[in-house]
């Protein structure tokens, strides 16, 4: 698969673009094409412009801090067209009703789906499951296969987009819990 990950530049970014090189084809993009080269090289990757890394890709990983992602969705919106696209970002806050994932949705063309909430930069190929959910099947489909090369557990579908909110919101407990017991602690659901 050929993924784009916007916000590789990042900590989660680099991390999943480093997980993912062994067996994908990755371009990691960032506003900056330097700081994009510059960070590529060290993981072994491609590097462009959030424009240039989306061209000709499977799939869009929005993995940009919470703050910039719809505004990074917003300006790509023509460059991403229909590529199905995976919202990773979380807010440790609500600050909607609607979560960012279904925000980003609404700011595209294309197709997306949510997940990867409770993964963090330090457990990036850890013993943890992956959620992913979304309402189109392609978007889901791309989104269930790279969750399942990012983690050492299984990918599970978690649903329509709207359950995005739900995940989003797991990501501040699984903070809390790491700050609290001093772990890089993941999600493991039990009975499947």
């Amino acid at each position: 698969m050929k993924i784009a990950i916007l916000g590789g530049t990042g900590s989660f970014g680099s991390a999943l673009a480093k997980r993912l090189a062994a067996t994908d084809e990755v371009v990691i993009g960032s506003r900056d094409a330097e700081r994009a080269r510059v960070a590529a090289e060290e993981l072994g990757v491609a590097g462009a412009t959030n424009e240039d890394a989306v061209a000709n890709v499977d799939l869009v990983v929005l993995a940009c801090p919470a703050s910039a992602a719809l505004v990074t969705a917003q300006s790509l919106r023509e460059a991403i067209g229909t590529t199905p696209v995976l919202s990773v970002a979380s807010a440790l806050r609500v600050q909607d009703d609607r979560s960012i994932a279904e925000q980003v949705a609404d700011a595209l063309d294309a197709p997306v789906a949510a997940g990867l909430h409770t993964v963090a930069a330090a457990t990036v190929g850890g013993e943890q499951d992956a959620l992913v959910c979304g309402d189109d099947a392609r978007a889901k489909e791309l989104s269930l296969e790279l969750a399942g090369r990012a983690v050492g557990g299984r990918a599970i579908d978690a649903g329509p987009l709207a359950n995005a909110r739900a995940l989003e919101g797991l990501t501040g407990v699984v903070v809390a819990v790491n700050k609290r017991y001093k772990v890089h602690a993941g999600v493991r659901l039990t009975g499947l």
